[in-house]
């Protein structure tokens, strides 16, 4: 299908992108890569009068690594990160979520930010954001730049804390600690379909128990979902099969996910402990503790 009639700017700094949304707020929607809006815009499911195209402003593409955290920008591409020495040394989660995402072909234009943006509750990056409580930086041209925590940015289908008047910059997220496992799991009907779930897991583990634990979820609600019952449960437990047992049940426990062709309630409370639990079970393997 042909896509609706927009005005169309590509402006090449960050100042001229915000003028641009100040000047048509809830009219506009940011480009950053569009392999979710331009599906939207094709289908009719987003109708904006004015398009802003990020792809070529300066400095939202940078990757870095700091003192504990790494600064990935919001245009920096899904397959540039998934190929970054750096995210794979000090993020391994968001390594191993990298993959999952569609096709090659959908993360070369895709961007992180893009995603984090799009806030889809399936997709797998604002999962990783929640698990590794990562901060997001926003910037307007009136009140300047904010950071929002990974836990407030994401607020419903579809929607985040950003204001029309303002652009993602940059995600700011924790480097991996010592003595910390990670894992990413997913069920989908093919490689590179929208998971119907997927599981996150961070397990940090100091003599021989569980000293810390974040497990998010993706696909289960209208927003990745934190499961701090199940995570209290872990913590101080020794790494056995019983304990990740219980935080798996304990983490599908009262979910609400919703039914569709792809599968009932039912089967995806099933997919979030089963995922949960085989998810903490590699993470531990990782660091060479066998449950």
């Amino acid at each position: 299908m042909k896509l609706p009639p927009f005005a169309y700017f590509a402006p090449s700094t960050l100042e001229e992108t915000l003028a641009l949304l100040r000047e048509h707020g809830d009219e506009s929607k940011l480009l950053a890569g569009g392999q979710s809006l331009v599906p939207l815009l094709a289908l009719r499911l987003a109708r904006p009068s004015v398009l802003v195209d990020l792809g070529h402003v300066a400095g939202l593409d940078h990757l870095a690594a700091g003192e504990g955290s790494v600064t990935i920008g919001a245009m920096v591409t899904e397959r540039r990160a998934e190929r970054s020495e750096v995210v794979g040394a000090q993020l391994p989660l968001l390594a191993e979520a990298m993959p999952l995402i569609g096709h090659q072909a959908i993360r070369n234009r895709g961007t992180v930010g893009g995603s984090i943006a799009h806030a889809d509750p399936s997709a797998e990056l604002p999962a990783v954001a929640v698990a590794l409580e990562a901060e997001m930086v926003a910037e307007s041209a009136q009140r300047g730049r904010r950071t929002i925590p990974a836990e407030s940015f994401f607020q419903g289908f579809f929607t985040t804390a950003l204001e029309p008047d303002e652009v993602l910059v940059e995600l700011r997220l924790p480097a991996g600690e010592s003595r910390t496992g990670v894992a990413f799991e997913e069920a989908a009907r093919r490689h590179g379909d929208f998971a119907m779930v997927g599981a996150a897991v961070v397990l940090r583990v100091e003599s021989d128990r569980i000293a810390d634990a974040r497990i998010a979820l993706a696909g289960v609600a209208d927003t990745p979902l934190r499961r701090p019952e199940a995570e209290r449960a872990l913590r101080g437990e020794e790494v056995t099969a019983e304990a990740f047992e219980d935080a798996a049940t304990a983490a599908a426990r009262d979910l609400s996910p919703p039914s569709d062709l792809h599968g009932t309630a039912a089967y995806r409370r099933h997919l979030a402990r089963v995922l949960v639990r085989r998810a903490l079970v590699r993470a531990a393997q990782r660091l060479g503790v066998s449950p």
